[in-house]
């Protein structure tokens, strides 16, 4: 039976402890400050944001919401991060993608100052993480590592493979395992042979969309698994990217879905903002 490696637990202790760093800093004077911005009504992005706003009473930090039309025009979207930029009261500052068609994304990203790009996108802060001095990770991958932890695997020396390229989980996800040792391959849609390039891993991270595509016969024996997918089924169910009952008795550890990476996510963007709030007053 493998390790069923749960998100929520390992997200229970991080949290505690950072609302005891937060009680700290409180005692200080220094409040913890996230500003979140929806353009949109795009549902899912209105639950996210909500499950922010709720982590952030939970751990006592000053939040605030910005909800824009979706006609918002970029002039109007860039004013307010440069109001935002300017507050010293925000720490912080995540806008939630997607954006409207209208809007350009990249630059939005790049607006955002660096000290307070808390979801570690702007180019700056994807260059550190390149060299390995950095001072946020991206979240989801930062989640992956505490989960990786939590089974107790050494990654220094083991095969890993990253299935999925995106800036903001493959390509981040494939530094911070070799940042560990870790010997890293990515693959994607064009990678030969996919199936036994997976079945090497010792680690195998998989984050491509595309329910069930991992299968039994895709993964070696006593393999770590994480499973960063999250796909909804005609019948309303939802799965990840790794056909769970079959390959969780094969693996020694497995993340399950919902409850895997999920929790990890928002735990991590907390943490970028208690880490950018200790920055800003020179902690």
């Amino acid at each position: 039976m493998a390790q069923i490696i749960s998100g929520k637990e390992v997200s229970k202790k991080l949290r505690a402890a950072m609302a005891e760093e937060t009680a700290a800093l409180k005692a200080e004077g220094i409040v913890p400050g996230l500003a979140v911005i929806l353009v949109g009504d795009d549902p899912a992005s209105q639950v996210y944001v909500r499950n922010k706003e709720r982590a952030c009473t939970e751990l006592g930090f000053y939040s605030e919401k910005h909800v824009l039309p979706a006609g918002t025009t970029q002039a109007e979207l860039l004013a307010l991060i440069d109001r935002l930029n300017a507050d010293p009261k925000i720490h912080g500052i995540l806008c939630q993608l997607p954006l409207p068609a209208h809007l350009d994304e990249q630059a939005v990203i790049e607006r955002i100052h660096p000290e307070k790009d808390v979801d570690a996108f702007h180019p700056a802060n994807v260059g550190r993480i390149m060299i390995g001095d950095y001072h946020y990770l991206p979240c989801t991958p930062a989640g992956i590592m505490e989960l990786i932890k939590e089974t107790g695997c050494e990654i220094a020396g083991k095969t890993c493979v990253v299935i999925g390229r995106s800036n903001i989980v493959g390509k981040p996800m494939a530094m911070l395992l070799l940042h560990q040792s870790g010997t890293v391959t990515i693959c994607h849609s064009k990678t030969r042979d996919l199936p036994e390039v997976a079945r090497r891993a010792d680690i195998l991270v998989v984050a491509i969309g595309k329910p069930k595509f991992v299968t039994a016969d895709m993964v070696k024996p006593g393999a770590v698994v994480i499973d960063v997918g999250i796909n909804r089924l005609p019948d309303g169910k939802l799965c990840g990217d790794v056909d769970y009952e079959a390959v969780e008795p094969i693996a020694s550890a497995i993340t399950p879905v919902p409850g895997g990476v999920g929790p990890m996510t928002i735990t991590m963007l907390m943490r970028n903002t208690l880490t950018a709030a200790k920055l800003a007053n020179g902690r």
